[in-house]
């Protein structure tokens, strides 16, 4: 099922074909000289998100992976190979008290510059195009 889309990232895995998503450091961590996080601002942008609900975490996070590269790999009204973007963002749900997380997940990626006035219809109708506003994102 995803042979395709593997197939279409490996053609395209050249890293300077990645485009990183423009940001404003706000914070680094580090512990002994190696990286824990850094904590990142976005600004207003287009995102292709979907939101998985499995019994498993790391399931919900594999599976709308796989749902946003088919996207990215020709699966959208355009019929191009979109380009990646990094980071692909996983937003982590939490409960009404904010005092646990649910299963659910929301996996989003950033839509390229060339993208953001007009973005490719995804045919898969899980995924949706959303403008978020400025973001704040913790990266590893």
């Amino acid at each position: 099922d995803m042979a395709e889309p593997i197939q279409q990232l490996t053609r395209n895995n050249n890293p300077q074909e990645r485009q990183s998503i423009p940001f404003t450091l706000i914070q680094r961590k580090e512990k002994l000289g190696d990286l824990l996080y850094e904590k990142r601002q976005y600004g207003k942008a287009k995102w292709a998100c979907i939101k998985m609900k499995d019994k498993q975490y790391e399931q919900s996070i594999c599976l709308g992976f796989m749902k946003l590269m088919r996207y990215i790999c020709e699966q959208n009204s355009s019929g191009l190979y979109l380009g990646i973007t990094v980071p692909i963002v996983t937003i982590v749900h939490t409960n009404e008290a904010q005092s646990a997380m649910t299963q659910a997940v929301t996996v989003a990626y950033y839509l390229p510059e060339v993208l953001q006035d007009e973005p490719p219809h995804p045919f898969d109708s899980d995924i949706i195009i959303e403008e978020w506003p400025a973001t704040i994102v913790y990266s590893r």
